[in-house]
């Protein structure tokens, strides 16, 4: 019974788990505006390769620059950098490690309107999850596919 428990966690952790991506809504319920502490706000969220940030305003009143770090810290923009302008941008965190972003209207975010947020390893790989280390591969699909047949039988 423990054997089965153990393996219903498992299969849940390599193969449920990682396609539960978490959709930030950047600045929650205030989204994207002046006078809001971004820093305080990602600090109490964490990151993962998959989930998606979402940065919600009013077009035209603001915009969203991908940056670099010395680029976030300057509040410019790189050469050849186009904003996001939608009012409704999605981002796809693609790697982990850190990300910069900031609003490049007026002086926006010399007034603080600029988020950095650390993305963490997809949820069940290797180096972003303790689960069952050594026992099974959390990248094997097809372990993990197999383990589930045995639970069902």
């Amino acid at each position: 019974m423990a054997l089965r428990a153990l393996l219903i966690t498992l299969v849940f952790r390599m193969v449920i788990a990682p396609a539960m991506a978490t959709e930030h809504l950047v600045g929650d319920e205030q989204g994207w505006k002046l006078k809001f502490d971004y820093n305080k706000w990602a600090e109490s969220k964490e990151f993962h390769v998959g989930d998606k940030l979402i940065f919600k305003y009013k077009e035209g009143v603001h915009n969203v620059y991908k940056a670099d770090l010395s680029a976030f810290q300057n509040c410019a923009p790189g050469a050849n950098v186009e904003p996001l302008t939608s009012g409704n941008d999605v981002i796809e965190l693609k790697t982990p490690g850190k990300k910069w972003y900031f609003c490049g209207i007026k002086n926006h975010c010399d007034q603080g309107m600029k988020v950095a947020v650390n993305v963490l390893p997809e949820v069940g790989s290797p180096s972003g999850s303790s689960a069952a280390s050594g026992i099974i591969s959390p990248n094997s699909k097809f372990v993990a596919f197999v383990m589930f047949l045995i639970i069902l039988s």
